[in-house]
């Protein structure tokens, strides 16, 4: 593809090359540059593109170009042939509920017969093929591949998350989404975004940036629900379980094999639990009418639905002990997980085992302590992803949200596998144990070493040689 073409509308600025270069590639990482790659020179980045061009042109760079964010984003559309115009795009966003729906929405196409996308912080997938993910959003040129990718097996719909982080920095600029969700705002990305009010900004984004042939799709139930529709130019489609909207749904009764739900005035069973997951699943059952699915067809596929990995992944063990994987790492989050395990066994004891995440939001750190003291009978505090802070140090922060009752509740063991065994081995018989925040994460960072670290092989070792 000529330069000329890749660039044109972008507003980028050629340094090096001609506009009828032809560019085999196109790449903004200079270590990854090649023989005929256009080499993508990006401003205002923690680290300067333009410090690299000489390396590029040594490596083959065939033509360098100098833009911003939004410019990186706009070339990777060009150059990729606009790949979100030949499918329909939905995007959610929003603090928790991100990787259960687009997962719920991507399995429950694929089983209604569609070919499909997914852009997931579990993993991507074209039609079947899965390939590992980085980051919630990912960078412009890996989007726009994986959605030509897409076209080129025949998918017709792609379902990804948006994080704020991701609109911040213009990842899906040049994209065309037929739909976008809301699911909900709470506490999370202080450390980037600084402010409650930003981190709202970023999110808000997404709908002021959809077409007026889309649907915004929004959880009303959530105090900022419409707040984030009141620029956006797309059909607003509202759902709630609590408070009146275009699609309802209620909760009948529930237990750890799942939930039936009254949805619009249809009985529906689901294999998922939670308040949280009726909200997830009636996202999902609005998106699917939206995108004109039939209503019981719709409804037959979502009884059908798993949850995703390490979300309220129950491990069921010896002396009637019930361990749950999940994801959780925000106070939201966390509450709505051992609220749910408060109302199936009221009558259980309740262990919480928690950590949280080094070089991340600090402010989040004692409330989760609250949080976790507020529903649980015993709190176990150990590592998560500690990186390059003192395990003990966020061990420290998060035991300043408890009380002298909270304390009395309390064990701190820095060593996540050990924290591991010995609340196991010592939980009363028929405990419900919650080991919150890795979910789906099959490894551990502490300083700069990542190491494999997966809880439900931990549990499964641990029920089969010590309980």
């Amino acid at each position: 593809m000529k330069l000329e073409r890749i660039i044109e509308g972008t507003g980028a600025t050629i340094l090096h090359g001609t506009a009828d270069s032809d560019i085999l590639a196109i790449c903004s990482d200079s270590r990854k540059v090649g023989k005929g790659f256009l080499f993508i020179a990006l401003k205002g980045c923690s680290s300067d593109g333009h410090l690299f061009i000489d390396q590029a042109l040594a490596q083959g760079a065939q033509a360098v170009v100098s833009t911003d964010r939004r410019g990186l984003a706009l070339i990777a559309a060009n150059f990729y042939d606009h790949p979100s115009d030949k499918l329909t795009v939905v995007g959610i966003t929003g603090t928790n509920g991100k990787t259960t729906t687009v997962t719920l929405l991507y399995n429950l196409f694929t089983g209604l017969g569609y070919c499909c996308g997914l852009l997931s912080t579990i993993a991507n997938f074209v039609g079947a093929k899965r390939t590992e993910t980085a980051n919630t959003t990912a960078d412009p040129i890996t989007i726009n591949s994986l959605m030509a990718e897409m076209v080129d097996k025949g998918c017709e719909y792609c379902f990804m998350e948006v994080s704020s982080i991701g609109m911040e920095q213009e990842r899906v600029a040049g994209l065309r989404f037929k739909a976008g969700i809301f699911s909900n705002l709470t506490h999370d990305h202080l450390d980037y975004h600084g402010t409650f009010a930003e981190y709202l900004r970023c999110k808000k984004l997404f709908f002021d940036s959809l077409g007026k042939d889309a649907f915004a799709i929004t959880n009303v139930d959530d105090r900022n629900g419409m707040v984030m529709m009141q620029n956006t130019a797309a059909k607003v489609v509202s759902y709630s379980l609590k408070s009146p909207a275009d699609h309802n749904c209620r909760i009948i009764e529930q237990n750890f094999d799942g939930m039936l739900l009254n949805i619009d005035g249809t009985e529906t069973w689901t294999k998922l639990i939670g308040q949280h997951n009726a909200y997830n699943i009636l996202a999902i059952y609005c998106t699917a009418l939206c995108l004109g699915a039939d209503k019981e067809e719709a409804l037959i596929g979502i009884s059908k639905l798993e949850s995703a990995r390490g979300r309220l992944e129950t491990i069921r063990g010896p002396r009637d002990l019930s361990v749950v994987v999940d994801y959780a790492h925000t106070p939201d989050a966390m509450e709505n997980v051992l609220k749910t395990l408060r109302d199936i066994a009221p009558e259980k004891e309740l262990i919480c085992l928690f950590g949280c995440g080094g070089d991340r939001d600090k402010t989040k750190r004692p409330e989760m302590a609250k949080v976790a003291e507020s529903f649980a009978d015993r709190i176990v505090i150990t590592s998560d992803n500690s990186r390059s802070e003192n395990t003990e140090d966020i061990m420290n922060d998060i035991k300043a949200g408890l009380s002298p009752v909270g304390l009395s509740r309390s064990v701190f063991i820095a060593d996540r596998k050990e924290a591991i065994r010995t609340t196991l081995m010592f939980a009363k018989n028929g405990s419900t144990i919650l080991l919150a925040g890795k979910g789906h994460e099959t490894y551990q960072i502490i300083g700069t070493e990542k190491k494999h670290f997966d809880e439900r092989e931990i549990v499964k070792e641990v029920f089969d040689y010590v309980v």
